[in-house]
């Protein structure tokens, strides 16, 4: 980006004037020029008779200076103060020569360059002359012109008389000719603007003289380094003094006047805002604020509540944080503001002189922290209430230090700068950074995001299947040069706050990220990551690569060996289920990461070797288990030695931490490596496109149930492109597939499932995150005879797409949706800067430009304006027959059920090993045997203190002892309770409509989720699905229906909802709640067609997570066995839900009356005000908007439900169950109801649960045991204590693990800094991080959180004695809970999602353990 000079110094220049002097002089908002650092030489003169202003000049000598100066003023030099003698503050110089101003012997004092100082563009004169009323006037030599930004200037600038003789009020009079400014525009330069008080110099905000206090009275104090005390503000209200007079800004006498405000009286003295005289603590205008962004709003005395500031000094209230001294850039935080309002009334500062500086220029109100501005007893607050939050730069270049230092900054660090841009989509700056020594390229994006985030990633091209890349990810989070400890990523898991920490593996790259709203936990985490990427252990540690990746196993010379790994176990669980050896023939699926499972389509990237014979996608990067035996460990040494490397590193940083920081924290490590080849061994050569049109057949392993003559599969795939495409084709065709497959109402989508051909849709329609796009869809629940029908059918309707086009509803619909979520960027719990990060890389990784993939508003208004100009047929409809509908680039695959291809695959395995066997002799058994328990033993023991303590944690001290509180207002409309939350949400309302489900007959429970699909998928009298759906799509953000269910802790009847949610842009609230009423009350149970799909998808999904997700499907089970809420939940999404749609698919022809009946009578059951709860979350501005529509909407349900029967109460069975699925893992569980024994909650048991997890079933189930995952969760609403287990090879293995968590418990010994991790640890699941919007919108968000916490009865006052209980958590504690759990060893039920053969052998081993349930 282009540099230009300013004619005059900016206001980001450093100087020695008007920083630290507050002794009875402020200087500023300056627009003269200024010394640029220290030292300077200072000529003062004497006896100056007149006051002139030279014209503008170039630079002077020192000689023709002093000439002038003398000339002028006839004045005699009193002193020269040159660089041996440097004054730092114009106080302390004022001091050294008397009582500043009123020092008759002052005239002049001259700024020179010292000869050996860095050129001045200009030289300062100050005119001090001494008058009567001892006015000191300051102008600047020369003057300046005018400045646009409204800096006030020359004599505009005059700080007036402070009389001693007065009896008004001493005040600070503000006259600039523009805007006003609560402090001076200095706060703005390249040294930290902050208000630093050395008691030494005796400085004060305001003058010592101000009324001539008594030494209590209403004094700033000095926040000194050497001092533990914090200074205070106390208020006198017999002196009458005020912060600011009644006069600032020239207000009229009612407006925002700070009142005396005593300690002594009862009457709490208070800031008023009379919001009528449109007051403002600061001007309206400052920095040309949007209406909706964070302002400090006025508080109108016509309210029957005051909105007040009460001060409180006993409680040692604080203006900064005592960290002032000696800041960082991040520190020097305003801290929260606390009040007793509901809604959220904050200062929002956007300082234009604050975006050209190297400090971040900003008053950071951090609410997690228990400093405050004024006292936490303002007002009597209830916790955590009006928060002063983050001050926001609604420019990306606020973020912007100065070019010439950061330039400075990082040709000393080795890097130089490529590109910097301005990202506003964003509100960011990015710049690109290489380092010269390497080559490593490093994009550094700022802005006000205080979640920030790292990432490292490599370009990482397998050869073969081994899974290398893979193994390599897990691998090299197992202890590094710096970070001695078997898995440091484990460490980090336990004591972190972080808000994203794992890893995943590409088919072409390998990305590490990490997340944090902590500067210096983030920094942590960087730090870690880094020296694991460049300097693991694992390259010379072979035990490493056998536990991560595969290994022998042999406990005794007599037993069969058996191959054993943790990411050999993984893909053998991948490779067990349909959709994903699907993905893998025509679209694999790939995302790995390590411990939390993202595989599940995270990101659809990975192809075959049908789309890709002829380059690095033909071949599995994540390991194919026939394949994963073949790798040496010498090769895995040799791939970490050739691809990490910096050379061939992509870096990101992004978020609100120092940039410079970044930089050096990276050249520590990069400058210890030389330059590589790896970037030329690392290119992904592009596939060439094919001649004509390919087909491949496979087989997936089927259950020998059912019908398997219509389970096939069938995908058409093509490849899009050889080249790269630009960004305006990517996102035209990107609005294409959103047409094509985007919602239920697209034509394609809809002609295939009214098709009646198959039963549910497969494929990612188009995928571009990798080199060369594609676009894939098909079917699966196919029979065999309709494979050809299907692809005729795709291949038809494209075509006569390409012929009509689309609806102008459809493409306004697509529109809208689309541009919603690019203008929402809604991530919820996922960090927005990794998902900025991945969008980035999918172009970066490939040498292209990384700063294209995250615009997308010039694009996105030219596809617009194409359209409306051209329309949109003649944009996608070129797009599908170029792209698809005449490329031979396409591959057609069919999958095959085949009953036997599991038990054939483990013959095949055991064939392998007993060769394995039989090669070997005793000696080698025996050896094999010893090696396999060593392994073991290092598995198990525990890292020495001395390598635990050098992983870099937290202290308690970091942590916010109060939870985070959401704005919360309660008040009834039409007898409806409605729960209002005044946050920014950009203009966006999120809005809940919450049905009491307690109601429903028992019978109808299996239908609900049918039911909430209908409401959404069936037309109206007016409308048939596919305009509703329209409709929708353009007049709202999106609606969704679904039910929720939990326990009560302390009651026996659970929680049972169905909740409607929908967000739409403020000027559209309208149009939601009518979307709303409409499909509660208008849609029709008419369409048996559709209804049979509905059922159809739902079998297909439900059989899709029994494969996938087992551990969900037997934690259901087992709550189902223990509670209430878990029978109810489980009949709505477990094995019994299955059974259910097994049966309800044959019912839909033979008797659809009696279904549609049922549904009709769940409506009615549901709608009525009574129990009815509405929760909106949007600006105080909308939300009272909000309500006039809402009271309309509430105006059209009953007064009551139509029908009302009793609750009900039901259990399954507890008894011990196996559910058979054709797999080749296996996924465990038990649980059991630990307050029935009589445990009382504390928040100990988090702790106490993550520190199970995290040691003692990571060490035993996953690292010793094989399985991809092991964990224990604890639901303190019903009491149920769990175990599960991921992807497994073991089963009753496991089974014993968890029965001895009581013994590890009570033999456990922890020192203090184990605890405080996991204590840490805990606070950071608790408090996970959530962007504002995401509050709004995510469904593990804080406000959704909010709302399920109010339904369940959980109030502020008990969250904060949980949180207290976290913090205070001991080892006594610990050994109390271990007799808690104790009872799941004992009466604890247990069920299993598991291989045949597993069960069987579970069963010979202990007769009668499980009941045998065979569902597939």
């Amino acid at each position: 980006m282009e540099r230009r000079r300013k004619s005059g110094p900016s206001m980001g220049d450093r100087g020695c004037w008007g920083n630290d002097m507050m002794s009875g002089l402020v200087l500023g908002p300056f627009a003269g020029p200024i010394p640029r650092c220290y030292p300077q030489r200072l000529l003062v003169f004497a006896k100056f008779p007149v006051l002139q202003q030279p014209q503008p000049h170039q630079p002077a000598s020192e000689e023709e200076m002093e000439m002038h100066n003398a000339s002028v003023g006839g004045g005699e030099l009193l002193e020269d103060l040159s660089p041996h003698r440097p004054i730092q503050s114009i106080a302390g110089f004022l001091g050294f020569f008397g009582h500043g101003f009123a020092n008759p012997k002052i005239s002049a004092i001259v700024s020179l360059p010292c000869k050996h100082n860095l050129p001045i563009q200009r030289h300062t004169l100050i005119y001090l002359s001494p008058t009567p009323s001892r006015v000191a006037t300051v102008g600047f030599f020369p003057p300046c012109a005018p400045r646009k930004t409204g800096r006030p200037h020359g004599e505009g600038c005059v700080l007036r008389s402070l009389s001693c003789s007065t009896t008004a009020y001493r005040r600070l009079l503000f006259r600039p000719r523009s805007e006003s400014r609560l402090f001076s525009s200095n706060l703005s330069t390249t040294a930290y603007r902050r208000l630093l008080f050395r008691p030494r110099s005796a400085s004060r905000l305001f003058s010592s003289n101000l009324c001539r206090p008594r030494p209590q009275e209403l004094q700033l104090r000095a926040l000194s380094c050497s001092t533990t005390a914090y200074r205070r503000l106390l208020f006198r209200p017999r002196s009458a003094s005020r912060l600011f007079s009644s006069n600032l800004c020239r207000p009229r006498p009612q407006e925002l006047q700070l009142r005396a405000l005593s300690c002594s009286t009862t009457a709490y003295r208070r800031l008023l805002f009379r919001p009528r005289s449109a007051s403002r603590l600061f001007s309206s205008n400052l920095c040309r604020p949007r209406p909706q962004e964070l302002q400090l709003r006025a508080l109108s005395c016509s309210t029957t509540a005051y909105r007040r500031l009460l001060f409180r000094p006993r409680s040692a209230s604080r203006l900064f944080s005592s960290n002032l001294c000696r800041p960082r850039p991040q520190e020097l935080q305003l801290r929260a503001l606390s009040c007793s309002t509901t809604a959220y009334r904050r200062l929002l500062f956007r300082p234009r002189s604050a975006c050209s500086t190297t400090a971040y220029r900003r008053l950071l109100f951090r609410p997690r922290s228990a400093s405050r501005l004024f006292s936490s007893n303002l007002c009597r607050p209830r916790p955590q209430e009006l928060q002063l939050r983050a001050l926001s730069c609604s420019g990306a270049s606020r973020w912007r230090p100065d070019l010439d230092s950061r330039n400075d900054i990082a040709e000393k660090l080795g890097f130089e700068i490529i590109s910097e841009q301005t990202i506003n989509e964003c509100k960011a700056t990015a710049v690109l950074y290489k380092h010269k020594k390497t080559g490593a390229e490093i994009m550094s994006v700022s802005n006000d995001d205080e979640n920030k985030v790292f990432g490292i990633v490599f370009r990482t091209p397998p050869k073969d299947s081994t899974g290398i890349p893979h193994i390599l990810e897990h691998s090299v989070l197992c202890g590094s040069r710096k970070y001695p400890l078997k898995e440091p990523f484990v460490e980090l898991l336990k004591g972190s706050l972080h808000t994203f920490l794992n890893a995943f593996t590409y088919p072409d790259r390998t990305c590490y990220p990490v997340a944090s709203t902590n500067t210096k936990d983030f920094y942590n985490l960087v730090d870690v990551y880094l020296d694991a990427v460049f300097f693991p252990k694992c390259v010379d540690d072979f035990q490493t690569f056998q536990q991560e990746g595969w290994h022998y196993e042999l406990n005794n010379p007599e037993e069969d060996i058996s191959y054993k790994g943790v990411v050999f176990n993984e893909m053998k669980g991948v490779y067990s289920q349909p959709d994903n050896i699907l993905g893998r023939v025509s679209q694999q699926a790939s995302c790995f990461p390590i411990f939390i499972h993202i595989l599940i389509t995270l990101i659809k990237k990975n192809f075959s070797a049908a789309l890709f014979p002829e380059n690095t996608y033909g071949v599995d990067s994540g390991g194919d288990p026939k394949v994963i035996p073949k790798l040496t460990f010498e090769e895995f040494k040799d791939f970490h030695r050739k691809y990490y490397h910096p050379s061939n590193a992509r870096i990101w940083f992004y978020g609100d931490d120092d940039p410079n920081e970044r930089l050096r924290i990276l050249s520590e490590y990069l400058e210890q490596f030389e330059s590589s080849s790896a970037p030329n061994e690392s290119k992904v050569l592009p596939q060439k496109l094919f001649k004509e049109p390919v087909k491949i057949v496979e087989k997936y392993p089927a259950g020998d149930g059912g019908d398997l003559k219509k389970k096939h599969m069938v995908c058409l795939n093509w490849l899009l492109s050889e080249d790269p495409l630009d960004l305006e084709t990517e996102l035209t065709l990107g609005f294409l597939d959103h047409l094509l497959l985007g919602t239920p109402a697209s034509p394609l989508r809809r002609i295939l499932l009214e098709s009646g051909l198959g039963d549910a849709i497969v494929g990612g329609g188009i995928e571009d995150e990798l080199l060369q796009p594609q676009f894939s869809v098909g079917l699966k629940g196919v029979s065999e005879d309709d494979i050809h029908k299907v692809e005729e059918l795709i291949m038809g309707t494209l075509k006569s797409l390409a012929e009509e086009g689309f609806a102008p509803e459809a493409v306004e619909a697509s529109m809208n949706t689309i541009e919603f979520s690019l203008r929402e960027n809604n991530t919820g719990s996922f960090p927005r800067g990794l998902s900025l990060m991945l969008r980035s890389i999918g172009k970066w990784i490939y040498d292209l430009d990384p700063f294209e993939p995250l615009r997308y508003e010039k694009p996105l208004q030219s596809l617009k304006a194409r359209i409306a100009e051209e329309g949109s047929k003649a944009i996608f409809c070129p797009l599908l027959e170029k792209f698809i509908l005449n490329n031979p680039h396409r591959v057609t695959v069919e999958m095959q059920p085949d009953p036997d291809k599991a038990s054939r695959d483990e013959v095949d395995e055991k064939e392998i090993l007993d060769k394995v066997k039989s090669s070997m002799t005793k000696e080698d058994l025996a050896e094999l045997a010893r090696a396999t328990q060593e392994l073991r033993l290092k598995q198990e023991t525990p890292d020495p203190p001395e390598a635990l303590r050098s992983v870099p944690s937290l202290s308690l001290q970091d942590i916010p002892r109060k939870p985070i509180h959401v704005p919360t207002e309660i008040g009834e409309i039409n007898g409806v309770k409605v729960l209002q939350h005044d946050l920014f949400t950009n203009d966006v309302v999120y809005s809940e409509v919450v049905f009491d489900m307690s109601l429903l007959k028992k019978e109808l429970l299996q239908l609900v989720p049918l039911f909430c699909q209908s409401l959404l998928e069936m037309g109206t009298k007016d409308m048939d699905f596919v305009q509703l759906n329209q409709l929708i799509g353009r007049k709202t953000g999106g609606i969704s229906v679904y039910p929720f269910t939990s326990s009560v802790r302390g009651k026996v009847d659970p929680c049972t909802r169905i909740i409607v949610r929908g967000k739409a842009m403020a000027a559209r609230v309208e149009d939601l709640f009518n979307l709303i009423n409409c499909i509660l009350q208008d849609v029709q149970f008419t369409d048996q067609q559709r209804f049979r799909q509905f059922v159809s998808q739902s079998k297909a999904r439900m059989e899709s997570r029994l494969r996938g997700s087992g551990h969900g499907i037997a934690a259901a089970r087992m709550d189902a066995k223990l509670n209430v809420a878990g029978w109810i939940a489980e009949q709505m999404g477990g094995i019994s839900y299955f059974e259910f749609l097994q049966d309800l698919e044959k019912r839909v022809d033979q008797d659809w009356e009696g279904i549609a009946s049922s549904l009709d009578e769940i409506r009615r059951s549901l709608l009525s005000r009574k129990g009815c709860l509405i929760n909106v979350t949007t600006d105080g501005k909308n939300l009272m908007n909000s309500m006039k529509f809402l009271e309309k909407f509430l105006d059209t349900l009953p007064s009551t439900p139509s029908i009302e029967v009793g609750s009900w109460q039901s259990r399954l069975p507890p008894v011990n169950e196996a559910i058979v699925i054709p797999t080749q893992v296996n996924y465990v569980g038990k649980a059991g109801n630990i307050y029935e024994t009589g445990y009382q909650l504390s928040g100990s048991a988090y702790v106490i649960s993550k520190h199970i997890s995290n040691t003692w079933l990571w060490d035993r189930v996953r690292v010793s045991g094989g399985a991809y995952g092991g964990f224990c969760d604890f639901d303190t609403h019903s009491g149920v204590f769990s175990y599960l287990s991921y992807r497994d090879p073991n089963l009753l293995k496991t089974l014993d693990v968890y029965d001895g968590t009581d013994s590890f418990l009570r033999e456990l010994e922890l020192d203090d800094d184990t605890l405080t991790k996991a204590i840490i640890g805990t606070i950071g699941d608790v408090d996970a991080y959530q962007l504002p919007d995401a509050k709004a919108d995510d469904i593990n968000g804080i406000l959704l959180l909010s709302l399920m916490r109010y339904l369940l009865g959980v109030t502020e006052e008990e969250r904060e004695r949980r949180r207290e209980e976290i913090l205070s958590t001991s080892l006594k504690d610990v050994k109390e809970f271990a007799d808690a759990i104790e009872a799941v060893k004992n009466s604890g039920v247990v069920v299993a999602v598991a291989s045949p053969d597993d069960v069987i052998r579970a069963n010979t081993e202990r007769s009668g353990f499980f009941e045998v349930k065979k569902v597939l």
